[in-house]
């Protein structure tokens, strides 16, 4: 069986790379690099955004919580379903502002202030998301070869690659090793479903084993604990700089407007699966290592519950996954480095040749610090809840008004974005959230930097002078 799959992660390993080689032969220029000369048509749109949304975020931690609460789990992916639907008429806008980053976007629309602490903001966030991707893939290389590979070194091998692949070229890599990751993950997981479902033995099996609140609504989580799953996803989802440079990578505006609901359609598709999968895993195991580590048991089940080839593909689909996601969210912030510092600040002037050579220099020395943070990681779900936390806080809030409301200020979104950051940040620091009755300390960061951050752009909104109309022409209908 061990044969089997080595020969599948090979020829996985391999047809990745020969993407991002070939895509790198094609890069010319900055544009090419940072949002693929801004050429990807609808198709490819789809699958690269499905692809680099649902990753060890899902894969792990939303399995672990399917595991310990049944479909009440569904909760965490349901937050970036309702942010789709919001999405299908950002996503036009968007690609009709066609900038390279996220932090242009709150320069143009606020001031140069805001671009900066944008920029640091999603390198917190990005680089978090980035670690919990090398950890996860760690994880599942350790469990197909338990005696060889060990956790840590699983988690260097997958930032390794990663790092070789993003850096070869940028964009262009990423949106064309999604279209064949998405297409795998897709296929694999509608036929694995079924196939694990009737392993154990239908709803009547599920019902026989499982606890009755894991097919409730709300399982074993308050209606609190639910909304601190489900209000960070949609958050994220409404400001992701990765979803802003795909559309900004987009070939028209149609083409971005099309790929949403491409992207609804396959997210609430694929997302259930994998929930689906993971409470059926508890039920077919419900006790030794699987219970001891239940962030795995998508993985686990892939190698104990299904036949050979099934589920060294579905181990192969995980594994692409995660490489995937985790070069999306390296990718992003490099572009930060290189458009909102180097390019911006550093040499405004520079050749595309020397832009390109920093660009890909940001992508390993970005992929380092996400690696070291992998190693220290001690939970995948708490690492993704503090990254989330730190973008849906700081950023959401001031790109969601930069495109609907034409009274937020430029100092009300520098506001808003140092708030939300210092107080998830501050939140993690047990003399802080000492201060601070006990029912408000328990609770995850997401409420408390969140209503901060939106009452200070509020606030400070309504002391500063309103932007003039011509300034707000360029992100009105």
């Amino acid at each position: 069986m061990s044969h089997l799959y080595v020969a599948v992660l090979a020829v996985i390993v391999a047809a990745l790379l020969s993407v991002a080689l070939y895509r790198s032969s094609q890069v010319k220029s900055k544009a090419d690099y940072l949002v693929a000369g801004r050429s990807l048509p609808a198709f490819v749109l789809v699958l690269t955004l499905l692809t680099s949304w649902i990753g060890a975020g899902s894969l792990f931690a939303g399995a672990e919580n399917a595991y310990r609460n049944g479909f009440a789990a569904l909760w965490m992916p349901a937050g970036g379903w309702l942010g789709l639907l919001l999405i299908y008429f950002i996503a036009p806008r968007a690609r009709r502002f066609a900038q390279f980053t996220l932090p242009d976007l709150l320069e143009a629309r606020y001031n140069q202030t805001a671009r900066v602490l944008g920029t640091i903001a999603i390198l917190f966030a990005y680089v978090g998301i980035t670690s919990y991707q090398f950890k996860g893939g760690g994880n599942v290389l350790h469990l197909i070869f338990p005696d060889a590979i060990t956790p840590e070194l699983g988690t260097y091998l997958i930032a390794a690659f990663v790092i070789v692949t993003t850096a070869l070229a940028g964009m262009s890599s990423v949106a064309y090793m999604d279209v064949a990751i998405g297409s795998l993950v897709t296929v694999i997981c509608v036929i694995a479903a079924p196939l694990l479902f009737f392993k154990a033995g239908g709803w009547a099996g599920l019902h026989a084993v499982l606890p009755p609140t894991h097919f409730e609504v709300l399982g074993n989580l308050t209606l609190v604990r639910a909304l601190e799953f489900l209000v960070p996803t949609l958050l994220l989802m409404l400001g992701n700089q990765v979803m802003y440079q795909k559309f900004f990578s987009a070939k028209t505006e149609r083409d971005a407007r099309i790929s949403v609901i491409g992207w609804i359609l396959g997210t609430v598709l694929l997302e259930t699966l994998i929930v689906s999968i993971a409470v059926i895993g508890s039920a077919l195991y419900p006790t030794g290592e699987a219970a001891a580590q239940p962030y795995e048991i998508i993985p686990y089940t892939a190698r104990h519950g299904l036949p050979a080839l099934m589920g060294a593909l579905l181990l192969g689909a995980v594994f692409a996954k995660v490489i995937s996601t985790a070069s999306n969210y390296l990718f992003s912030p490099a572009t930060n480095l290189v458009e909102d510092v180097f390019v911006r600040y550093i040499s405004p002037g520079a050749s595309n040749k020397k832009v390109l050579i920093v660009s890909r220099l940001a992508v390993v020395l970005l992929g380092c610090w996400a690696l070291y943070q992998a190693i220290y990681a001690p939970s995948i779900l708490a690492k993704m809840l503090y990254a989330y936390t730190i973008y849906s806080a700081a950023l959401t809030p001031v790109v969601l008004a930069a495109f609907y409301s034409k009274r937020v200020t430029a100092w009300g979104a520098v506001a808003a974005i140092a708030t939300g950051t210092v107080v998830t940040l501050a939140w993690d620091v047990p003399q802080v959230r000492a201060v601070f009755p006990a029912i408000l300390a328990e609770r995850d960061a997401i409420f408390p930097a969140l209503f901060a951050a939106v009452a200070a752009m509020i606030v400070v909104s309504l002391v500063t002078p309103a932007p003039d109309a011509e300034h707000l022409a360029k992100f009105a209908d």
